[in-house]
Order: structure tokens, then C-alpha cells, then sequence
């Protein structure tokens, strides 16, 4: 379902949200292809009921039909593009006046080679008439069908894109807020490191504030984690021992924004804080089939009263609200103790730098 590896520049913006699908996939087509035997059932419905059933009739209506979709799908597919730059409306238009021509024209080829049966004469041109008709009645249902579901699909897209903003709004004041807090504690004990922290804050906040959007590659948020840890380690020395193995995690991996270093947090409020000797963080990343998985980990003490903040909790919490919102059910949030560690995880499918698109 996921593929890991890198995909091709993707189409022009104005392409992806054209209300036109690509009918070139197979799931489209394969609605189509139901859809329009659906409409053959009740052409052949609606004619007069004889005691034995033509199923000749049924087989060849079939084919017919059948020729129309499939050649109108294929145009289409192919056209799209140039029908993207188009207004909705015209384009509309022209997709129904393309299936009327494709109509039309298998009408002729069936009626040319008797394929439908001896047409009478009198007969031909409300035939023909009745052919355009269908075509262009179904082809505008259809079509009003794709606008409004796209529409649909547009408005759930900017719901979702608001409630990530907000989410990502709650957590930068927290995640200044605490590293503050740590400044602070540095002012009355060492002023020149806490003039070096604040340095690292303004570098570390105007980059977390110059990246818009709500996923960064993998690269970046490692070196705004690593900043903060930089600020930490001014405040807790040699306490505070780290160990990285994360070499499996592609740079151009996307993650949600402040996401590694609210569960770096979590960590030197549970495991180092409490802890005289302090203890060693661990951070585990891997990147294998699709799934990016993260865990972070440090030392748990059950004798000891370091508990984790109320914000600490709401950053946790903002996180897996985050990842549902972006990558749904698949996208979980884990925390356990165990081997005398405390491990918060977190896992999520995505396709690499094609997963931002998809999600907003």
C-alpha cells in the first residue's frame, strides 16, 4: 500500500485539485465500468418485458456501453491536464460534449456494421437522438457527481488543515515556555551560559516559526531537537548522556513539526530531572516497509516522585492528536516501562516527501 521509496516529481498543484479524478486508475475505472452496467440493466429494463429474456440484447447493449466509458475514461484521462487549467464549468461542458462525440460515433460504427441489428431507416435518427440524449443526461449526473465530492474533499482538507494549525499553535508557546524555564534556572548559577542558551533559543525558535506547514523532513527536526538538547545540556551537564541510532531514517523522511522534541521532554522530566546521577536518553528511529517508527527512552526509577508536567501531558497528547489527524487509525502513540526504562513510541505509514500532498 506504501511505497518507501522516493516517487516522481508529482503534477502541477492546479492539477491535484481538479474535480475530474484520474479515471486512468483502476479503482475509477472499475467504478465506471459498474456504473455503466448498471445504466445497460436499466436501458434493457425499460423496454417492453417478453416471456423469454434476450440476453443477445443484454450481451450487446453491454459491449456498447461498455465501448462509450471506456473511450471517454481513456480521453479524459489523457486531457486532464489541459482540462485543469480550465474553469470548472467549461470544462464540465467539454467532458459532456467529448462523451456526445464518443456516443455518436460508436452509434455510427454499431449502425454501419449492423451490430445492434437491422436499424430501419425511419428509425435512424431518433436513434441517434435518443443515443446523445442518454450520453449527455448520464455524462452531467457523473461529472456533477466528481464537483461535488471534490468539493466535499476540499472543505474536510481545510477542516483538517485548521485543526492542525491549532494544534501546532498550542504547542510552540509550551515548547517555550520550558526552555525558559530551563534558561532560567541557569541565570543565578552560570550568567554566561545562560546567555549562551538564549542564543540557541532565538536560532532554535526562529526556525522552528520559518518553516510553514505542518510536516519538515526528518533532517530538520532532528537539528531543532538537537538545539534544544544543546540548551538542556547547559542546564544539567554531564547528567545528561545521550545515545542516537538513527541512521535508518531517511533525511527527507516527513514528520509533524515539534515532534521529537516534546518526547525529549518527556524524557528529562521523567528520567534525568529526578535522578542525582542522571541517566542516558536513548533515541531509536527506523524507517522499513512504509512505517516510520520513533522511540524515545530513559531511565524510570519506581522509588522516585518525578512525574511528568501537565504540559508535558498535553504535549503528548497534542502529538497523537497531530498524528491522527495527518495519518488516521494507522498513525499510535505508545507509552511503557519496562527493564527499568521508560519507552514513549510512536509509529506512522507514509510515502516520503509525496506524504505531505496527500495529507493536506
Amino acid at each position: 500500500m506504501f511505497n518507501p521509496r522516493l516517487k516522481p516529481a508529482s503534477r502541477p498543484a492546479i492539477d491535484d485539485d481538479f474535480f475530474l479524478p484520474e479515471l486512468c486508475e483502476s479503482e475509477a475505472l472499475f467504478a465506471l465500468i459498474l456504473l455503466a452496467e448498471l445504466l445497460v440493466l436499466v436501458l434493457v429494463l425499460a423496454e417492453p418485458m417478453l416471456p423469454d429474456f434476450d440476453w443477445v440484447r443484454l450481451a450487446l447493449t453491454s459491449l456498447f456501453v461498455q465501448w462509450i466509458v471506456l473511450l471517454s475514461a481513456a480521453c479524459m484521462c489523457r486531457l486532464r491536464p489541459l482540462l485543469a487549467q480550465l474553469r470548472p464549468w467549461l470544462a464540465g461542458c467539454l467532458c459532456s460534449a467529448l462523451v456526445v462525440v464518443l456516443t455518436l460515433a460508436c452509434t455510427l460504427v454499431a449502425d454501419y456494421y449492423d451490430l445492434g441489428g437491422q436499424l430501419p431507416r425511419s428509425g435512424e435518427v431518433n436513434l441517434y437522438l435518443r443515443h446523445a440524449l442518454i450520453a449527455l443526461i448520464m455524462s452531467a449526473l457523473l461529472l456533477r457527481y466528481f464537483y461535488l465530492q471534490s468539493q466535499w474533499r476540499r472543505q474536510e482538507q481545510a477542516e483538517l488543515r485548521a485543526r492542525i494549525e491549532s494544534l501546532q499553535a498550542r504547542i510552540r508557546p509550551h515548547f517555550l515556555f520550558n526552555s525558559l524555564n530551563s534558561i532560567a534556572s541557569l541565570v543565578a548559577v552560570d550568567p554566561y551560559k545562560a546567555e549562551q542558551a538564549v542564543l540557541d533559543l532565538s536560532d532554535l525558535f526562529r526556525a522552528s516559526l520559518a518553516k510553514p506547514g505542518t510536516l519538515v523532513p526528518w533532517c530538520d527536526e532532528l537539528a531543532l531537537a538537537r538545539r534544544y538538547l544543546s540548551i538542556e545540556q547547559y542546564r544539567l551537564g554531564d547528567r545528561l548522556q545521550l545515545e542516537w541510532q538513527v541512521e535508518g531514517v531517511p533525511d527527507d523522511l516527513p514528520i509533524p513539526q515539534l515532534t521529537l522534541q516534546p518526547l525529549l521532554e518527556n524524557a528529562l522530566i521523567y528520567g534525568i530531572q529526578p535522578r542525582i546521577e542522571g541517566g542516558l536518553v536513548r533515541v531509536e528511529g527506523d524507517y522499513r516497509n512504509g512505517v516510520f517508527s520513533l522511540c524515545v527512552s530513559n531511565p524510570y526509577d519506581e522509588t522516585g516522585d518525578g512525574q511528568p508536567s501537565r504540559g508535558t501531558h498535553q504535549a503528548l497528547g497534542n502529538i497523537e492528536a497531530r498524528l491522527t489527524a495527518l495519518f488516521g487509525a494507522a498513525a499510535t502513540l505508545s507509552a511503557e516501562r519496562r527493564d527499568g526504562r521508560h519507552f514513549t513510541c510512536l509509529r506512522y505509514p507514509c510515502e516520503r516527501l509525496s506524504q505531505e500532498a496527500r495529507a493536506l
